[in-house]
């Protein structure tokens, strides 16, 4: 079977990990320090706090931003659950908008709900590894006055016109779960280039001033994380050779991915669309590639939340699919993959 993830670690994590378990020091040492700090060197940020998940990561984002109780939220209707799943968790009240082209928040169906709605914060997501439009959405933000949290779980090192993810809206939250260009089996982060959010995030972090949660890693998930890291641009490259390869013999026969314009879209997915999805995965995991459908669900119809009408999420939900892209594909693997998608 091809595998649509396969995280690989070599004899350095290997060591570190023994290093770890020699020094007795498990939590809060050396290795989480150095990965907060080359990550956020890494997005381009002064600020870094790593936490247990991707999902804690947006739950954090938002209470330090002060979402409460009646807050409106605005988010796409295509992402993961724990997208909306942390507005709720946060006690804010989402309100769902639709996807563009790039499968990110449709910026003209943002500022309408902002206008109905007043939201205390919008959280976009950097979908598949696709930056959304982050230039676009923070003009709304300084003309309308409200925060942004970027949705960064699947685009560890996406650019738009040279600035990274994580490093546009108020907030950025990643995941390092298993499956993402960085893994590190569990956890997350936050981001921020603002000193007074800095301090608000580490208050909902370390026990403090109020009630607040330990949502630390540990020490062995931040040495494979910054190991990780630091292959991480080289991996992202290879990703998007496997990208490229793809779309040169997919393109006309399924909907491909397009990549906006001055972006760097690093594919945590590749996804394609096509009206016989369901009989095309058949075929493809008959042929032993591990295809899988990102997303099926809307994010309004998984929690029955307000929203905005959604005909370009509701038609490509019916139709996408991703197949492995992951950078220790071959280029006969790609090549299978392809012969599987094209005989028919």
């Amino acid at each position: 079977m091809i595998r649509i993830v396969e995280p690989v670690f070599s004899e350095e994590e290997k060591k570190a990990v023994l290093e770890i378990i020699e020094s007795h020091r498990i939590t809060r040492g050396e290795w989480t320090k150095r990965f907060q700090e080359e990550f956020a060197g890494f997005i381009g940020v002064n600020h870094c706090f790593t936490v247990c998940s991707g999902t804690v990561a947006l739950f954090i984002a938002l209470k330090a931003l002060g979402v409460d109780k009646g807050d409106k939220v605005v988010v796409p209707a295509m992402s993961f659950m724990a997208t909306i799943d942390a507005v709720y968790l946060a006690c804010g009240e989402p309100v769902v908008v639709d996807v563009d082209e790039f499968y990110t928040m449709d910026l003209n169906q943002l500022e309408d709900a902002v206008k109905r709605y007043n939201p205390k914060a919008v959280v976009p997501v950097h979908l598949y590894g696709g930056m959304a439009d982050m230039e676009g959405i923070m003009e709304l933000s300084e003309r309308y006055g409200f925060y942004v949290v970027e949705d960064a779980a699947q685009a560890h090192g996406a650019e738009l016109k040279g600035k990274k993810a994580g490093a546009w809206g108020h907030i950025g939250a990643f995941s390092f779960y298993a499956s993402k260009n960085v893994p590190m089996g569990e956890g997350g982060a936050l981001t921020t280039n603002d000193p007074e959010m800095a301090e608000r995030i580490k208050k909902w972090i370390d026990f403090g001033d109020h009630p607040a949660f330990n949502v630390r890693i540990t020490e062995f998930q931040a040495a494979i994380g910054t190991l990780q890291l630091r292959r991480l641009s080289q991996r992202n490259e290879r990703r998007r050779q496997i990208a490229k390869n793809y779309s040169k013999r997919l393109e006309g026969r399924f909907e491909i991915p397009k990549e906006r314009p001055g972006s760097y879209h690093v594919y945590h997915l590749y996804t394609l669309r096509h009206p016989d999805r369901d009989e095309i995965l058949k075929k493809l995991k008959e042929g032993g590639v591990d295809a899988r459908v990102y997303y099926d669900y809307l994010l309004h119809e998984l929690r029955n939340s307000e929203h905005l009408p959604t005909p370009n999420a509701e038609r490509f939900r019916k139709e996408v699919f991703s197949i492995p892209v992951h950078p220790y594909l071959s280029d006969e693997e790609v090549d299978l993959i392809c012969d599987l998608l094209l005989v028919r």
